[in-house]
C-alpha cells in the first residue's frame, strides 16, 4: 500500500515537471535591434507539443492591417486560408518548433509579415543576470540556412504590454 502512493506521488511530481510549462513560454516584447524601440508584443505558447508565436499588438500599423506582403501559402504555414489575406495580430507566425531541451526550440519557422520572408527559426530563453540579460530575454532567431541569419532580443512582458503595442 505504501509503495503504491510513493509511486503515485513520484509519477505525480514527474508529471508536473513536463506538463509545465516552458520558459520561453509567455508574453514578450520584440525590439528593434537598431533602435532598441519595442516592435511588436508577442504571444509564444505550445500546442500539441509544438512552439507557436502570434502577434497581439503591432507598433506603427492599424490593429486591422492585412499581410498582404506575404505569399499565398507556406510549407507548413498552421492556419488554412490564403495567408496573405490574413490579419497580422492573431496570426501565428512562428511556428513548428520543437523542443531541445527547456528552454530551447528549433526547427520550425518564422515568417516576417513585413517583408514576407520565411526563416528557419530557433528560439532561446536567456535569464536575466545582471549583466548581458539585465530582464529575461528570448533570443528568436532567424536563418536562411547553413546558420546565415540574425538575432533578436526580446524582452519579458506582460499581456496587458503585448496587446498594448501599437
Amino acid at each position: 500500500m505504501k509503495k503504491g502512493i510513493v509511486l503515485a506521488l513520484i509519477f505525480g511530481l514527474s508529471a508536473g515537471v513536463f506538463l509545465a510549462a516552458d520558459s520561453v513560454e509567455g508574453y514578450w516584447v520584440s525590439v528593434d535591434e537598431k533602435t532598441g524601440k519595442p516592435t511588436a508584443g508577442w504571444e509564444i505558447y505550445q500546442s500539441g507539443g509544438k512552439l507557436y508565436g502570434k502577434i497581439l499588438g503591432i507598433v506603427g500599423y492599424p490593429p486591422d492591417v492585412k499581410a498582404d506582403k506575404c505569399k499565398e501559402s507556406y510549407a507548413g504555414f498552421p492556419v488554412a486560408g490564403k495567408v496573405n489575406q490574413l490579419p497580422v495580430k492573431g496570426t501565428p507566425w512562428i511556428f513548428g518548433l520543437t523542443m531541445d531541451k527547456p528552454g530551447q526550440w528549433s526547427g520550425g519557422n518564422v515568417v516576417d509579415p513585413e517583408s514576407g520572408n520565411m526563416y528557419k527559426c530557433r528560439i532561446t530563453y536567456r535569464p536575466a543576470d545582471g549583466k548581458r540579460y539585465p530582464v529575461d530575454t528570448l533570443e528568436m532567431r532567424g536563418e536562411i540556412g547553413l546558420g546565415i541569419g540574425r538575432s533578436q532580443f526580446w524582452r519579458k512582458s506582460t499581456r496587458t504590454e503585448a496587446e498594448n503595442q501599437r
